[in-house]
């Protein structure tokens, strides 16, 4: 029997490798979703001495998206976010680390989606949210609470066949 244990381990150990090489990280939960969304409070883009905190917009489905100037997909996306977005709830957008405080002139420039977007030039606050890559976009609901993290560009079909149901459900 002692025999055995060795190879179980090592077969068990064998497939979590294998698993762990596999799952697509656009595809694994978050252990935010179901639980409240980190409050914060940041200086908005281009609007000095103005400020934005989660708890400004409690009682209404809004959307969390953080992205960077440098970030190609994120510049992409926001081509697509007005049609998508309008009317239909507010987008509030997380600047990843600027650095480089290119995100004002930027969003100056090509128009911005946002209703604000807000400076987290340290990258602690995308840090509370689990964020490891841009752009990453939060549903949160009428009472703070994480419904959905959407890992990548929102696209028209992936607005229609993730988010337009959710958005849907939560207004009901």
């Amino acid at each position: 029997m002692r025999r055995w244990i060795p190879l179980l381990l090592v077969t068990a150990l064998g497939v979590f490798l294998y698993l762990g090489l596999y799952l697509n990280p656009k595809e694994v939960p978050s252990p935010l979703v179901g639980r409240p969304a980190p409050d914060f409070t940041l200086p908005v883009v281009g609007s000095p001495g103005e400020t934005f905190s989660p708890s400004e917009v409690r009682g209404q489905v809004w959307l969390l998206n953080i992205w960077a100037p440098w970030c190609s997909t994120c510049l992409e996306e926001h081509r697509h976010l007005p049609r998508m977005v309008a009317g239909r709830v507010p987008i509030y957008g997380l600047t990843w680390k600027d650095l480089d405080r290119e995100a004002a002139p930027l969003l100056a420039r090509n128009g911005s989606p946002y209703v604000a977007a807000v400076d987290d030039r340290d990258g602690r606050v995308a840090i509370r949210y689990g964020v490891t890559v841009t752009p990453e976009t939060f549903v949160i609901d009428r009472d703070g609470i994480i419904r959905m993290k959407h890992v990548g560009a929102i696209t028209p079909s992936v607005w229609e066949q993730k988010f337009v149901p959710l958005l849907q459900e939560l207004r009901t």
